[in-house]
């Protein structure tokens, strides 16, 4: 009797389901195990409740994958269009860049969605504002984003997949395919891998911030 009471008290403890919570369990699941590892069985099996119950929150698992993207992108810092557009798209994509890196599955998601949610319209929309603010045109802030968002992408998928994550085990590996190179085989390789990258201030991480600026830097405003 004892027993039963305690695991009916148990149940009436627990908070009742709702889609933050699907959502949440599905974003844990996916930083443990990548976005293949997030299922219906799987969400329901860490939230403790059958699989069909669900679906009172979630319509579907493409439902899902929607709330995990637009959670995402709640937590990156919307630009502001009062501050100089440049400076608001570097800390943007800093930002971006830092959300990725919790979240490795999102990569390739964060712009896959045919029903994108409230937090990813709002960063889209502030991101536009923030370079019409500064000066472009709206053919050009579209131009502007585009190249930002595909250089942004593009570096943190690549660092994603390096096999290296940090400045000493880049160094080891980078001394390790140098000391493999036939002599004089590739030369200019060898150079940077002896030369360049074994400086004791080089980290690869600085090579996105560099690239950003050259962008930044290349991209003007058409509108006085």
């Amino acid at each position: 009797m004892g027993e039963r009471n305690i695991g009916r008290h148990t149940r009436a403890k627990r908070p009742p389901l709702s889609r933050d919570m699907v959502v949440a369990a599905a974003i844990a699941l996916a930083d443990e195990a990548g976005e293949t590892g997030v299922s219906m069985r799987a969400i329901a099996a860490r939230l403790g409740v059958q699989a069909m119950s669900l679906y009172n929150h979630v319509s579907s698992r493409e439902d899902v994958l929607d709330g995990m993207v637009d959670s995402v992108f709640g937590e990156i810092d919307l630009p502001a269009s009062t501050t100089d557009w440049r400076e608001a798209m570097r800390d943007r994509a800093a930002s971006v860049r830092a959300a990725l890196q919790r979240h490795h599955w999102a990569v390739g998601l964060m712009d896959s969605r045919r029903r994108p949610g409230p937090a990813t319209l709002r960063h889209h929309d502030a991101v536009l504002g923030a370079l019409r603010a500064g000066g472009f045109s709206v053919a050009m802030a579209v131009h502007a984003f585009t190249v930002i968002d595909s250089y942004l992408y593009g570096f943190v998928l690549q660092e994603l997949s390096l096999p290296f994550t940090g400045p000493v085990e880049f160094g080891e590996v980078a001394e390790g395919i140098a000391r493999d190179l036939p002599a004089d085989a590739y030369p200019n390789l060898t150079e940077v891998l002896t030369e360049y990258t074994r400086r004791p201030d080089y980290d690869y991480a600085s090579e996105f911030d560099l690239g950003l600026s050259m962008i930044l830097n290349a991209l003007q405003p058409d509108e006085a």
